[in-house]
């Protein structure tokens, strides 16, 4: 189950990568809107985020099941476990205000109040908490020895996407709409 949640883990980058530079050349206006391009890559990156949410929760309720099963939760020491779970699910909240602001867009700006740019905001945060927290055991789950420098080029490289995508947002959002 953990190889297969490792997998949908790598498809999910994959068609988020996708999503995420398609969209950010939309949003500064580089490539014409394409309603099958932008739907195709939300449908299947939708799908793939949904398997790895369901598997993802299997796996967490595994684990509560095995944690009352014992009476020894190991919180201080499962931590980071929690985080993984509680970001994800985070992502998953925030995603939706994300899908119900770009579901009808046309790729040109629309008017904007704070909300939806602070969503947006919030929704970034959570993904990337997200994401790193869990390069070490994606890294695992697929059988490589994660070192810490494989470790940090991954969260460099992610970082360098986030922040395309945060110039991108801060012109979509603000510069177009003047």
């Amino acid at each position: 189950m953990r190889k297969l949640n490792a997998v949908l883990s790598i498809t999910v980058l994959a068609f988020f990568l996708l999503h995420m530079i398609a969209g950010s050349l939309l949003m500064l206006g580089l490539i014409p809107y394409s309603r099958v391009l932008q739907h195709t890559l939300s449908g299947l990156l939708g799908l793939a985020v949904t398997a790895h949410a369901v598997v993802g929760l299997k796996l967490t309720f595994d684990t509560a099941a095995a944690i009352k099963k014992s009476g020894a939760s190991y919180w201080r020491e499962n931590l980071l476990f929690w985080t993984r779970r509680v970001s994800g699910l985070a992502v998953l909240l925030f995603m939706v205000p994300h899908i119900i602001i770009f579901a009808n867009e046309t790729g040109e700006p629309g008017n904007f109040d704070a909300v939806k740019p602070i969503c947006m905001i919030i929704f970034a945060l959570s993904l990337l908490l997200h994401i790193v927290t869990n390069i070490r055991p994606l890294t695992a789950g697929l059988g490589k020895l994660s070192s810490g420098k494989t470790l940090m080029l991954s969260a460099l490289v992610i970082s360098f996407l986030l922040l395309a995508v945060g110039a991108a947002f801060i012109v979509y959002f603000t510069v177009k709409s003047l």
